[in-house]
């Protein structure tokens, strides 16, 4: 056997003990077609049934569009159930702004606006690690809202290992 055979041979035995991994990480839109705005009185907890819908991992964002309001992480539940902005971690105000998740846990979002947390316009979002296992029916869906049509950005897919493939080289 020459050496382009066998090393062609070794390559593609190589190949076919791996197995094809996707992880996919979604944009998520705050609010859905409504924006990240003050909700109307009768529906506080607006942001919150939104987040309670959808599943986040590590890797997702989340979108926020406004007009003349801004959007704040802040540290803790405390903080977000007094509505403390006086030290997010997190801060924008440009109208059009991205939020990568990027680890596990609680995330707590605000209004920076006076007076438009306290009104509900705040949301937590639990984000978990990755798991190819969990097909659970129970959980809530992966993908963003039910509510709205949606047309997931799959440009930040990634292959971590190609799926096993066998030829034999004669």
């Amino acid at each position: 056997m020459n050496t382009s055979k066998l090393f062609l041979t070794l390559f593609f035995l190589f190949f076919s003990s791996s197995s094809l991994i996707l992880i996919h990480s979604f944009d998520f839109e705050a609010g859905d077609h409504e924006g990240w705005k003050v909700p109307p009185s009768n529906n506080t907890l607006i942001y919150n049934q939104w987040a309670s819908k959808n599943r986040f991992t590590v890797g997702d964002t989340i979108n926020f569009r406004f007009k003349k309001d801004s959007v704040m992480v802040v540290s803790s539940e405390e903080e977000y159930k007094t509505c403390n902005s006086s030290h997010p971690f997190f801060f924008s105000n440009n109208g059009r702004t991205v939020f990568k998740l990027e680890r596990a846990g609680m995330f707590y979002f605000i209004s920076g606006v006076l007076g438009h947390c306290e009104k509900g316009q705040k949301m937590m979002v639990k984000v978990m690690v990755h798991d190819d296992h969990d097909d659970d029916d129970q959980s809530p869906t992966r993908s963003p809202s039910n509510d709205t049509a949606y047309d997931p950005d799959y440009s930040t897919a990634g292959l971590l290992l190609l799926h096993g493939f066998c030829f034999h080289v004669i």
